[in-house]
């Protein structure tokens, strides 16, 4: 009877182990034996800026997907020129990209609208607000189901577009001949000025100010001159903005994205959605620090009453647009709807 309890307490034991064993390792082998999905991303941004304008953002999805999906950043036309970006993500050559419709040169009606399409905004919040609440969004969507082989996934803002130069910038007068490298419809609207656009690698516009082939920027706001080296080389930032606020969206491989299962699509949405709420409080908290404690560029201002003439150059540069198709029509009227709801509104949505 001893001899017999001690072999069912043996066996017995032997048993648990195993079982308890096989139970541990269960979840090590299944994960060894997942393959996991790999996308890469390509940003508009450089190294120093994409530290911030999506790098955490990515850094986190990476974390919170568990090893079931991996991003692989990639940088400013560090896998495909800037202006193929769109087409890279089209023929799969990267699975998404960060970005605006207007310098991928997207091949969509509306892509003139995004980055700085020319006093649309006065603030940051004016973007989500136009895409979320007042129908861009729904717009966006159409538009981009007529394109194969891309899905476009949300807009966010950035910073405003001011022009950033070697010589001041005190009246109209003074932006002719400026050679400025800036975005293909911003660059068109400033034509009319007298600008010069130029379009160059991004990773070459500091060396470009510093032999003269340009003579500034008009690409962003006070706090990427500072953020990637631009303020170094540049002596001047004019504080009448071109835009308020930079329309920047992702985009993504559509057969990719489709692959994806539910639970990681709704979390590379949060993930995105962390990137859109960052960028507003760095940017906002940015361009205000560097034009008080930057000490790197004078700043300079057209009169208000001078620079009404861009701001009345800029509606009959809408209503040029306009006439391109019904959808862009109907993107003008909901621009012109807004921008009436906020000078009715008045302080703090707008100031005379």
């Amino acid at each position: 009877m001893t001899k017999r309890r001690e072999f069912l307490k043996s066996a017995g034991a032997a048993t648990a182990a195993a079982v308890g064993a096989a139970t541990l390792s269960a979840p090590y082998v299944h994960a060894q034996s997942k393959t996991a999905i790999k996308w890469r991303l390509q940003t508009y941004a450089g190294p120093a800026l994409a530290e911030h304008v999506i790098k955490p953002s990515i850094d986190a999805f990476n974390k919170a997907a568990n090893g079931e999906m991996v991003i692989e950043l990639y940088n400013a036309d560090q896998l495909v020129p800037q202006g193929e970006l769109f087409r890279a993500v089209q023929d799969g050559t990267v699975d998404a990209a960060q970005s605006d419709d207007d310098s991928i040169a997207a091949p969509v009606d509306v892509a003139v609208f995004g980055a700085y399409f020319p006093l649309a905004s006065r603030y940051s919040l004016d973007v989500p607000a136009l895409w979320h609440w007042y129908g861009l969004r729904e717009i966006w969507e159409e538009a981009y189901k007529e394109v194969q082989g891309v899905t476009w996934l949300s807009t966010g803002a950035w910073d405003p577009c001011n022009i950033g130069s070697t010589k001041p910038v005190r009246s109209l007068e003074d932006m002719k001949g400026l050679r400025l490298y800036t975005f293909p419809t911003g660059g068109q609207f400033l034509g009319r000025f007298g600008v010069v656009p130029v379009t160059l690698p991004y990773s070459d516009v500091e060396v470009a100010i510093q032999t003269g082939e340009l003579d500034g920027v008009c690409w962003c706001g006070i706090t990427e001159m500072y953020t990637v080296g631009w303020a170094n080389v540049l002596k001047y930032y004019l504080t009448n903005n071109v835009s308020g606020a930079w329309a920047g969206s992702y985009f993504a491989n559509t057969e990719r994205w489709n692959a994806l299962p539910e639970h990681l699509k709704s979390l590379f949405t949060v993930c995105m959605d962390s990137s859109h709420y960052y960028r507003q409080h760095w940017y906002w908290w940015g361009e205000a620090h560097y034009r008080t404690k930057g000490g790197k560029l004078e700043l300079t201002t057209i009169p208000q009453e001078e620079w009404n003439k861009v701001e009345d150059e800029a509606l009959k540069f809408w209503d040029e647009i306009a006439t391109r198709s019904p959808r862009c029509a109907k993107v003008v009227q909901i621009l012109k709807d807004y921008a009436d709801t906020m000078k009715k509104a008045g302080p703090p949505y707008r100031y005379a």
